[in-house]
């Protein structure tokens, strides 16, 4: 008897090391492909020159100091704030109605809820090509505007209306993701909740607002989360429609990095922005992780 909790010891210790060997390569990846390049960012971004070992030269806090004194990166921070919080709060608010109507059952549902995902794995250069066609200055949608005797809008060389044509595209890219994730959240409301409500006289309104938006909230939180972070890395849109253009009102971060490294050649000044841009994606990821412990 005294010899058994030696002998499970032993075991847990059997079951870590065979834990440990599987987990290895997964691990050893994770390291190659993730944690190295985000470590050698964060030492590129204290630097200047090109790839190459004798190229480059170290310069401290100066990329920073770049940053954070040039107007033109304010201004991007800008556009990408503009350009995430306008995106992200209607890609929230139209899959939760959209989740709740095709939650029931009735003719044609399943097709309607292929429909609205498909967007959702287009490939969004070729969805840029078509928006871009669609909204140049002799394009379909201003030859709509005509019919209705309107003045056809320079969308896509207006800084005033090139970033609401963004935004448009990426929530109609988005909102199918976020459409079927939220009809999974609903799959885990019981439905007794709903008969109570019933009986005790709730009309369909109250029992959205207190039965079905407190069931999303972890799925919120996440959705929230995942589009916000989807919207931060947005590229395609940006160059295949406007180029960040026109005078820099649709340059957002990833496009403005992007801009800086491969055509201007300034590695240590792009590495730099893109450690801002995972810092803002590391206090989006922490602030899940808050809500989701309290919940």
């Amino acid at each position: 008897m005294a010899s058994s909790p030696i002998s499970q010891k032993q075991l847990l210790d059997q079951d870590a090391i065979m834990a440990w060997i599987f987990l290895a390569p997964a691990l050893l990846l994770m390291g190659v492909f993730i944690l190295g390049p985000i470590v050698y960012l964060f030492y590129l971004s204290f630097t200047q020159g090109s790839f190459t070992k004798s190229g480059i030269y170290g310069v401290g806090l100066n990329n920073y100091a770049r940053l954070f004194l040039s107007p033109d990166f304010w201004q991007v921070l800008f556009n990408t704030a503009y350009f995430t919080i306008a995106t992200v709060i209607p890609t929230l608010i139209l899959p939760v109605g959209l989740a709740v109507l095709l939650n029931r059952t009735f003719a044609l549902r399943d097709i309607l809820r292929t429909a609205y995902f498909i967007p959702s794995i287009t490939s969004l250069v070729a969805v840029g090509l078509g928006w871009r066609w669609l909204f140049q200055t002799e394009g379909p949608v201003n030859g709509l505007l005509t019919q209705f005797g309107l003045d056809p809008i320079p969308w896509l060389s207006s800084t005033t209306w090139a970033m609401p044509v963004l935004i448009l595209l990426s929530i109609w890219k988005q909102l199918g993701f976020n459409l079927v994730v939220f009809l999974a959240g609903l799959q885990t409301i019981p439905q007794s909740r709903y008969e109570a409500a019933e009986l005790d006289g709730a009309n369909p309104w109250q029992q959205f607002w207190y039965i079905t938006l407190p069931g999303l909230q972890p799925t919120v939180v996440f959705a929230t989360v995942t589009t916000a972070i989807f919207t931060l890395r947005s590229f395609e849109q940006v160059y295949v429609i406007t180029g960040g253009g026109p005078l820099n009102s649709t340059n957002v971060l990833v496009y403005y990095i992007y801009d800086q490294a491969f055509a201007q050649f300034d590695f240590g000044y792009a590495a730099a922005a893109a450690t801002i841009l995972l810092a803002i994606a590391l206090i989006l990821v922490y602030i899940q992780l808050q809500l989701f412990g309290e919940n």
